[in-house]
């Protein structure tokens, strides 16, 4: 179907929507964006693409505007509480043939696909109404305008109002952590992805170039503190390595509970979720934004290769979900070794943990 006149509405400009509309209109359509939030709206955090998210930006042409920005990463750092070792996992090695590990600030990255995207993003358009025709789906929006369409694409988040409004599922489930995330101007010289594991809390330290670090703490929980940057000291303020440095170098923390979207169809008729809004996990594995540029790649070829919309819609799901499901199942399974007392589960990440954290990727490394 390249190069058809098929109408697409991309519900969201996010990662994943702006790689669904880049990859879209190098496939030869030609798609409308909209965000329902203000182009000033959006919070700055770091991000952590590990090498298949690097191979989707190939993909999509974007490698090239990718490339000089934020830091490659060459290896993760796992140490105790303390400080002390306990493992690495070397990230040339395990990504090799796929791509490298980068670490950059997010807003650089929503830059480099909002210009490869093309064509304006309509802001402020929130949806309001999706309703199936024979064929096709009428899309209403709150300030009254509205539109039909061939395809809708929600790539609106964990909390989608497209999923809601299409009846493929409610709200997000609590995954059962508390996530603070900054961006530190001046802290200590860290060459690596550096994490320590506490007991049902971590700190990690990953840095961006140009002197930034990218900090991402968590604990188990659903409560959000009053006072973040007041919870993080009081959590962490015993920690060694990099911890006490980056902790005085914080000025301003964003805290948020992590969620998880596990659904039994990611589309009814011709709505389809993309990204976090059909298959959202917790953090700990940082392929949020790797399977969000997976999913657009694969869709475009999807529809670019099928007969029909459907048809492309059945082979896109087919082909996402086995990888979808095993970052959910590998993220489970790292998240359980936080509530393992550490005087059990260090020794044993002392003796073989680059080999178990390595292993949370292997299906990753091979073709999409």
């Amino acid at each position: 179907m390249g190069g058809s006149p098929l109408r697409i509405l991309v519900v969201g400009a996010g990662i994943a929507g702006l790689a669904v509309a880049r990859a879209l209109r190098l496939a030869g359509f030609r798609p409308d964006v909209t965000e329902r939030l203000p182009p000033t709206e959006h919070t700055d955090t770091g991000l952590y693409l590990p090498g298949n998210a690097a191979r989707a930006m190939r993909r999509l042409d974007l490698d090239g505007p990718l490339r000089p920005l934020g830091e490659v990463i060459h290896r993760q750092r796992f140490l105790d509480a303390a400080g002390s070792p306990l493992c690495e996992v070397d990230l040339d090695a395990l990504w090799a043939g796929v791509g490298e590990c980068r670490a950059l600030p997010r807003a650089e990255l929503h830059r480099v696909l909002l210009t490869g995207a093309g064509g304006a993003v309509r802001h402020g358009a929130e949806v309001s109404t999706v309703e199936p025709l024979p064929g096709g789906v009428a899309v209403g929006f709150t300030d009254g305008t509205g539109g039909e369409y061939d395809l809708v694409v929600g790539a609106d988040g964990p909390r989608s109002a497209v999923r809601t409004l299409a009846a493929l599922g409610g709200p997000p489930r609590a995954a059962g952590q508390v996530i603070y995330r900054a961006v530190v101007q001046g802290g200590p010289r860290v060459a690596d992805w550096t994490a320590l594991l506490g007991q049902r809390a971590g700190f990690l330290v990953v840095p961006l170039g140009a002197g930034r670090l990218y900090c991402c703490a968590d604990e188990a929980g659903s409560v959000l503190p009053a006072d973040p940057l007041a919870r993080l000291h009081e959590l962490f303020g015993h920690y060694g390595g990099p911890v006490p440095e980056v902790l005085a170098a914080l000025e301003t923390v964003h805290v948020e509970r992590t969620e998880e979207v596990e659904l039994g169809r990611w589309f009814h008729g011709r709505v389809l979720l993309v990204g976090d809004a059909a298959h959202a996990v917790a953090p700990t594995l940082s392929q949020g934004a790797a399977m969000a540029l997976e999913d657009a790649v694969v869709l475009a070829e999807s529809l670019r290769a099928a007969g029909s919309v459907d048809a492309a819609l059945i082979a896109y799901e087919s082909r996402r979900r086995p990888r979808t499901r095993w970052v959910r199942d590998r993220t489970r399974d790292r998240n359980r070794t936080r509530d393992v007392p550490p005087a059990l589960r260090d020794p044993v990440l002392r003796g073989r943990g680059g080999r178990i954290f390595g292993e949370h990727y292997r299906l990753l490394t091979g073709p999409l």
